[in-house]
Formats: C-alpha cells, structure tokens, sequence
C-alpha cells in the first residue's frame, strides 16, 4: 500500500492517531478542535469531530466537499466526519476522469485509511450516490450503514418505465448538455456547467464549476472510461436512510424501490418538500432526521 500523507494536524497531547484511526477522544478526554487532513492518491481528505463511528461523505455535480459544510457542524459533536473533493470535481487540479472501477478501489482505500478496523456510514448525494453504491455492493464488509439523498435505483428498468416521455428527454438534455460541455471543455464547456447550474437552481459556489466536473455525464452518455454498463443493482445490503425532495420535474428513484427499501428492517425512506439539494434547502430538519436515524430513531 503506498503511503498516506499527513499534514496540518494539530497535535492533542497524543490524540493524533485517535483522530485518525477511529477513537473519539484523547488520553485527557479533550476533543480535538482542529480538522486533521490527509492525502490518499491525490486526493484531500478533511476529518473532523469525535465518536466512535465514522461518517464519509460523497458529494456529487457540481458540488465539492463544502456541500457538507453544515452537515459537519451537526454532526462532529458525534462523529468521526470525513470529507473530500471527488477526483476531477477539484477546479484547482488537472482534469482526472475517474472509471467506475478506479472510484470504487479510490473509495476502497480511504475508508481503509481512516477506519480500518470499523465499517463506516456512506453519507452521499447525487453522483455520490452512484458511485458509493457501487462501493458498498462491492465491498459490503466496509459499509455498516447508508444515507443516500435523492438518488435510488438510478439504473433499474423500474425507473425508466416510471418517467413519463416529457421526464426522459428532460433528462437527455440537461446530462447531455453537460456531457458535451466536458467533450468541448475550456472557457466554452465551463459557461456551459454554469450556466446549467443555474438553470437547475444549484446553490453551488460558481467560481468552482469547471468543465472538467461533467465526466460523469460524459461516462453515462459517451461512454468515457467505459461507462456504467458495468454497474451493480442498487440493492443496498445494509440498514440504509433514504432521503428525497419531492419538487422536481422527475424522480431518481422508483416507487417499487422505494417501498422495498421501506420495507427492510433499520432502513427508513423519508422525504422532504424540497428540490435535489435537500440539505441545502432545508438544513436544520435534514440534519436532525440523519442524526435521528443514526442514533436508532425512525
């Protein structure tokens, strides 16, 4: 295994391996205050808070790991926080389209990196989503729990028959657009994500939307770094917590999946009066229903 950067720790008496490797508190019970960070294969990861279990979290388009920002802050008190910038979503490095099976052996070594002695909980949204559950199908012993916002069974036929004629071509313009613009690239293909991001009422902080941020739409519509083709159903093995807004013009889940999942001892499906980016637009209550479930509530 190659090694694992560390840098701009703060050292708590000791506490720096605790912080690290899973524990919650020092030798002298303090808890640490300043995020410890590590680089796994090019990537920065930010760990903050304290607690036995270890939450990781998976943005998606056209975000970065400051989607989370809110999250953290609700959840450190509690739990191990970890956060990074999916490979290629970082405006600040070269572009780096990531293949399916590189994301899921990527996402393999952080989690052994910052918990290797613990199944985590996969906090994720949106490409996040897909790319995690692709993790957690292939590596379920790494995965205790899930909370998925808005994105379900995102390859099933299920999902495909449910949206109406007007829903498919809505989403045929929207990703392909976004596909083009990472074909295209430069000034041109990043006017083009901005400008699409507005149109789909992102929050997201403009001045960190590139082109290069679209491979994934270039992956499901070009087949770039050889698609999805290759992807598991999404038949979470583990007590998962569902999340969706309700206002959107189409759905990214089915309903019979939805109530499967439902249905299943410890998961929980719950949605909100709110479009794609749930906890953006309603914070406070998207945090207490993930902290709720977390801690045994339904």
């Amino acid at each position: 295994m190659a090694p694992v950067a560390l840098r701009g720790y703060t050292n708590y008496g000791g506490a720096v391996g605790c912080v690290l490797w899973g524990f919650s508190r020092s030798s002298d019970n303090r808890v640490p205050m300043t995020p410890a960070r590590l680089t796994v294969e090019g990537i920065d990861l930010i760990v903050e808070g304290a607690g036995a279990d270890t939450v990781v979290m998976l943005h998606g388009w056209p975000d970065t790991r400051r989607l989370w920002d809110n999250t953290v802050q609700a959840l450190q008190a509690r739990y191990r926080c970890v956060r990074f910038t999916l490979p290629g979503f970082d405006s600040r490095l070269p572009p780096r389209a990531t293949a399916l099976a590189d994301m899921t052996a990527l996402l393999r070594r952080i989690v052994r990196t910052v918990s290797p002695d613990k199944p985590v909980t996969l906090l994720m949204h949106d490409w996040g989503c897909v790319f995690g559950y692709e993790f957690a199908a292939r590596h379920p012993n790494l995965v205790a729990r899930i909370v998925a916002v808005d994105i379900g069974d995102h390859n099933s036929a299920a999902l495909q028959r449910s949206l109406t004629t007007k829903a498919k071509l809505q989403l045929l313009v929207y990703q392909f657009w976004l596909a083009l613009a990472w074909k295209l690239g430069g000034g041109l293909g990043t006017w083009m994500t901005r400008w699409m991001a507005r149109q789909l009422r992102c929050k997201a902080s403009q001045s960190r939307m590139t082109w290069q941020m679209n491979y994934p739409y270039a992956m499901r519509w070009m087949g770039l770094a050889g698609g999805f083709k290759g992807a598991m159903p999404i038949d979470p093995h583990c007590p998962t917590l569902y999340i969706y807004g309700q206002r959107k013009p189409f759905m990214f889940q089915s309903t019979p999946w939805l109530e499967k999942l439902a249905a299943r001892p410890g998961s929980k499906v719950q949605a909100f009066a709110t479009g794609h980016w749930v906890m953006v637009q309603q914070p406070q209550d998207f945090n207490h229903a993930v902290i709720t479930w977390l801690q045994g509530g339904r």
